[in-house]
C-alpha cells in the first residue's frame, strides 16, 4: 500500500477524534527515521488517549505496521511511529514547548488541517 494511504488514513483518524491544530511535515530527504511527521494536539490527557488509541485501532484494521507507541496522556506527548509516518499527540502547551514546527522548518509543511 502506499505512503500517501497510511497518511490519509491517519488525517482521517485524527479528524474523525476531534484533534486540534493538524499538521503535516515532509522530512523526506532531511531525516533517517521517516518520511512524514503528522503533529496534532489534544485538548486533554483523556482525548490524547482516546486519539492514540483510536489512531492505531484504525491503522491496524488498513493493515498497516504499527512499529511502536511512546509516552502517556500524562505526559502530554504520545508519539505513534507508523514507519514512514510519524505521528505526535501532543497537549498545547507541550506543543508550544518543543515547537517541533520550528525545530523541522515551514518548508516541510505539507498541510494545515484544523
Amino acid at each position: 500500500m502506499s505512503k500517501n494511504k497510511i497518511i490519509n488514513v491517519c488525517l482521517k483518524s485524527l479528524e474523525n477524534s476531534k484533534a486540534l491544530d493538524v499538521l503535516s511535515l515532509d522530512i523526506k530527504g532531511i531525516s533517517s527515521f521517516a518520511d512524514k511527521i503528522i503533529i496534532a494536539t489534544a485538548n486533554s490527557n483523556r482525548h490524547a488517549k482516546s486519539i492514540s488509541n483510536k489512531l492505531i485501532e484504525e491503522v491496524k484494521e488498513n493493515n498497516f505496521e504499527i512499529l511502536g507507541s511512546e509516552g502517556t496522556a500524562d505526559s502530554g506527548w504520545i508519539l505513534v511511529d507508523c514507519g514512514s509516518v510519524v505521528i505526535n499527540l501532543m497537549r498545547s502547551e507541550t506543543r508550544e514547548f518543543y515547537d517541533l514546527e520550528g525545530l523541522w522548518g515551514e518548508n516541510t509543511l505539507l498541510s494545515n488541517n484544523t
